[in-house]
């Protein structure tokens, strides 16, 4: 799922990140533009159907053969020899032979020449993945790939594609500009390494030279196909993701090899072939940004697998089209489909696959797409030059070898996609296509109210933020308006979990960070057990003061424990229930703690717990790891600011929870006056 715009804005301020950022994206233009340029080039440097087809599928069986070749030398070189040189020096290389294609124009310097752009470009890529994380923070990393990914995929294709048509369109006009349409093109695509080139020689942060020899010696090919094979055949997910990718991307293949051939049958040039490659992009840009608001709660793995058949439907749908504009349409949406799936794919990957091993599924999953986008590729041009365009039977018509290749590919997706789903889905009982529709109506408690109703609200913020102050008032408004309210507690709402408390909090004896991680999760899970979920069952409204984010914050970032091991230990002990709302009372460490030690001192007061006592430091990563929370799903979250009055956030808190509640008795929200003789500083 995309990060939310602050963790965005919060990454661009990194100055280095923000330079190779766009060398990134000045790298992914030219490798766009190259793709374009040089099958557009291959088609017009062959003469007849079946030569063309085959001259197309020649180039691009050509640009992926060296990744399938040269991965893992590509990686072990990164780590081996100074990134920043390797960076220059391959854009350099690029730009020397993206000039000579349009010089020479034959086929065999086209053929040599993508080759070689494609086995320098394998050494520029992970000399750039392997630097990102030197330029930014830990908790940033994430947010920093994601906008590599919408950049790569999203933004410069779309560009790209309408680069090259309007620069075909000039070169026809002007034929001095190079004896083919598309020479201008290559041009400026050499010219855009050239200028990736200087920008990446003055970020002076890219780690350099590594030492004498390679870190970690990293497996061939076959042997990263085996492991991960030995790993698939035991793991039902990963069954279901794999088929599920390399369908998609069997199809993804076919409209890539088929797609000139395509709008040639539809009456375009190659401005039409631009537009339409472009169009793929846009709808796989807004599957990546949209696609999470529309699916909201909806299962991943559901996701997934549905995914997949909306893209292989459009694009047989596409198949059919009589039109350029009605194909634009179903292009759009083979995209969005495919976006989503992407993100999906990718989420499941990243949370449900142990870290000691995600590395090599990962590797064995882009070795089968590599292998399989080869093999489509290839045969693709083959298939549409075998079947040529027939006559169809009983009439003057024609149909083209393009129409039959889409539609096969198409259905192809959609089995894979069906099949895929059959095998992930974990929640037969909820009907699909009521958890799409109450996802679509934003209905953010998903697929709880599709049985019971009930709400979940937690409180969280650091020390004397208030939160026992405006958990009270918030009860008072939600009674009033009919329902039923359970208020809760973490850590000890329940027998086990006192006696876990005792240890956490009031116990002098040293814990170990592991261990309270651990403590509190075994607290989390009692008390969802036993109290949230029966009540959410029962469709009551459930306002805690704390939970999930508590454990991610401190344990997290307070005891510098890696985020996602406790995110994951956290998703577990709950079966990954989500509040439909965290309220986020923000306030500086310093004033939170102020208002303990002042509430501490009274004569019924007792002392400071285990977490109060802890240095100031430690609360300052506390609540910044709160706030780089609430900027990641601002959706989920209503961020106050806690050293405004009680009142003031009193009717802010409940003006949100009214509008959350299912519908039921009106209640003014004037009509619940707020409690003065609640105290103002909360645990």
């Amino acid at each position: 799922m995309v990060s939310g715009s602050g963790v965005i804005r919060g990454v661009l301020r990194t100055t280095a990140f923000r330079r190779l950022w766009y060398c990134t994206g000045l790298s992914s233009l030219g490798d766009w533009l190259g793709l374009l340029a040089t099958t557009a080039l291959a088609t017009q440097l062959a003469t007849g159907y079946q030569a063309q087809n085959y001259a197309l599928g020649g180039v691009l069986v050509v640009r992926l053969l060296p990744s399938a070749i040269l991965g893992p030398l590509a990686g072990a070189f990164a780590d081996r020899f100074d990134r920043r040189y390797t960076m220059v020096v391959t854009d350099l290389l690029r730009f020397v032979l993206f000039l000579a294609i349009p010089i020479f124009s034959t086929l065999p310097v086209l053929y040599i020449a993508t080759f070689l752009i494609e086995c320098i470009g394998l050494f520029w890529n992970p000399a750039k993945d392997a630097s990102v994380p030197n330029l930014v923070r830990r908790d940033q990393l994430e947010a920093a790939n994601q906008l590599s990914l919408i950049t790569t995929y999203g933004l410069t294709p779309v560009l790209a594609a309408a680069l090259f048509s309007m620069l075909a369109l000039i070169s026809g006009r002007f034929s001095f500009l190079g004896t083919h349409q598309v020479d201008l093109a290559l041009y400026f695509n050499a010219a855009t390494f050239a200028v990736g080139a200087l920008t990446v020689l003055f970020i002076s942060q890219i780690s350099g030279h590594r030492g004498s020899g390679p870190r970690g010696s990293q497996p061939s090919l076959w042997a990263m196909l085996a492991e991960g094979a030995q790993f698939v055949r035991t793991t039902g997910l990963l069954r279901g993701l794999i088929l599920g990718i390399l369908g998609a991307f069997a199809a993804g293949g076919a409209v890539v090899g088929a797609g000139k051939t395509y709008v040639r049958s539809l009456g375009g040039g190659d401005a039409a072939y631009g537009v339409l490659f472009g169009t793929v992009f846009v709808g796989l840009g807004l599957g990546m940004a949209l696609g999470p608001r529309v699916a909201r709660e909806v299962s991943r793995r559901r996701v997934f697998g549905l995914a997949i058949v909306l893209a292989g439907s459009c694009l047989a749908l596409m198949a059919v089209m009589p039109h350029v504009v009605l194909a634009m349409i179903m292009v759009l949406g083979v995209g969005f489909g495919a976006g989503v799936g992407y993100l999906a794919g990718i989420t499941l990957l990243g949370s449900e696959i142990a870290d000691d091993m995600r590395g090599r599924i990962f590797a064995f999953i882009q070795s089968m797409v590599r292998v399989v986008m080869i093999l489509a590729l290839a045969a693709v041009p083959v298939l549409v030059g075998t079947i040529g365009q027939r006559r169809l039977p009983g009439t003057d018509g024609t149909i083209d070898g393009t129409r039959i290749v889409l539609l096969g590919a198409g259905l192809l997706a959609v089995v894979t996609g069906v099949l895929a789903y059959r095998m992930m889905d974990e929640r037969g009982s909820v009907p699909v296509l009521a958890d799409l529709m109450t996802s679509l109506r934003g209905d953010s408690s998903g697929r709880r109210r599709l049985q019971s109703g009930g709400v979940l609200i937690a409180f969280e913020g650091g020390e004397g933020a208030g939160k026992s102050s405006q958990i009270t008032l918030l009860a008072d408004a939600v009674r009033a308006t009919g329902r039923t309210v359970v208020l809760t507690h973490e850590p000890g709402a329940t027998a086990l979990g006192r006696q876990i408390r005792r240890l956490l909090l009031d116990s002098d004896e040293p814990i170990a960070p592991g261990a309270e991680a651990l403590l509190f999760a075994a607290d989390r899970a009692q008390h969802v057990a036993t109290v949230i979920r029966p009540a959410l069952d029962r469709g009551e409204v459930v306002i805690t003061d704390r939970f999930v984010d508590s454990s991610l914050a401190y344990q997290g970032a307070g005891r510098t424990l890696a985020v996602e091991d406790v995110k994951r230990l956290s998703r577990w002990a709950t079966d990954d229930l989500v509040p439909d709302l965290t309220v986020l009372l923000d306030v500086p460490a310093e004033v939170g703690l102020a208002r303990v030690r002042h509430r501490q001192a009274g004569p019924e007061a007792g002392g400071l717990d285990r977490l109060e006592r802890e240095a100031l430091d430690f609360h300052d990563r506390v609540r910044a790891c709160y706030r780089s929370l609430a900027e990641s799903d601002p959706h989920r979250y209503l961020v106050l600011d806690a050293t405004r009055s009680v009142d003031e956030l009193a009717v802010a808190v409940r003006t949100r929870v009214l509008e959350l509640l299912p519908a039921g008795p009106a209640v003014p929200v004037e009509a619940v006056r707020p409690r003065h003789d609640v105290a103002e500083a909360g645990k």
